[in-house]
């Protein structure tokens, strides 16, 4: 028997009728107005997000790494906010790690089937070497996607820690997870599409989650990206005035730190211990 998926609050009705027959500014205010009550159902669960990162941090601390896995628009997420952690933070590129179902050719195109395999997950998280100091966070709408339920099964029996990010109450995948984050943004503008609320909301958790990580393992002075990559014109000219605002030199001066000793901590640190 096929699944009732319109039990699944993010599959259900959309609240709004006849789309087809609203003027551009209507849409746009509707989606607008959908699109606010997304941080107040993750201000619901900020005890749980919470919880997730003070179990991450330690396993961190101690060289463990962080695993996102998911299908379509949540693996997408994932592999995003993994690839950002690099620049941003100055952290080695594998130590956020995210994998989409159906490989990275699915970040652009659908792999079809590709996340009803229960077994490929864990065997994309071995080709890393996963181990036990490693953390796993299944990303999923609908909290029922077979690859997701399958990587944390196999994740929790090798002992390692396990969360979620879900947009369904109840779901198979939170009741797998050791700490699951559930966010209830209910019915989709456009019925079942979960790119919008269901993805912003996992949007917004992983930045939650990524930067308190990366706050909490020392990553940022003072609310600065003192570790970030210098890899563009922008960002060497933000460098520069973080180091100016830091210590008082001149622009010039901040350059010639910068090149010689290759990011914003390590040039404001050569001024400040002489």
């Amino acid at each position: 028997m096929a699944e009732n998926l319109t039990l699944l609050a993010t599959e259900s009705t959309s609240r709004y009728e006849d789309l087809d027959k609203q003027s551009v500014d209507t849409l746009l205010r509707q989606i607008n107005a959908e699109d606010k009550t997304v941080p107040l159902a993750i201000e619901k669960v900020i005890p749980n997000i919470e919880a997730l990162v003070n179990q991450i941090v330690p396993r961190m601390e101690q060289g463990g790494r962080l695993f996102y896995i998911g299908a379509g628009t949540s693996g997408r997420l994932g592999v995003v906010d993994a690839s950002e952690c690099p620049p941003t933070y100055g952290v080695p590129f594998d130590m956020v790690i995210g994998i989409i179902a159906g490989g990275d050719g699915a970040i652009r195109k659908a792999v079809e089937n590709a996340e009803d395999d229960p077994i490929q997950a864990w065997k994309d998280m071995e080709a890393y070497g996963i181990g036990a100091l490693d953390t796993v966070i299944g990303i999923a709408a609908s909290g029922r996607t077979p690859y997701v339920i399958g990587g944390l099964k196999e994740a929790n029996a090798q002992g390692i820690l396990t969360g979620c990010i879900v947009c369904n109450g109840g779901s198979p995948i939170a009741a797998e997870a050791q700490y699951p984050v559930e966010v209830l943004v209910g019915p989709e503008y456009v019925t079942g599409s979960t790119r919008m609320k269901s993805g912003t909301a996992q949007k917004l958790v992983l930045n939650m989650i990524s930067t308190a990580v990366m706050i909490r393992l020392g990553r940022v002075r003072g609310n600065k990206m003192v570790d970030m990559q210098l890899s563009n014109h922008k960002l060497v000219l933000r460098a520069i005035r973080m180091v100016c605002e830091a210590t008082g030199v001149s622009e010039e001066v901040a350059a010639e730190l910068l090149e010689k000793h290759g990011s914003v901590r390590n040039a404001v640190d050569s001024v400040q211990k002489g």
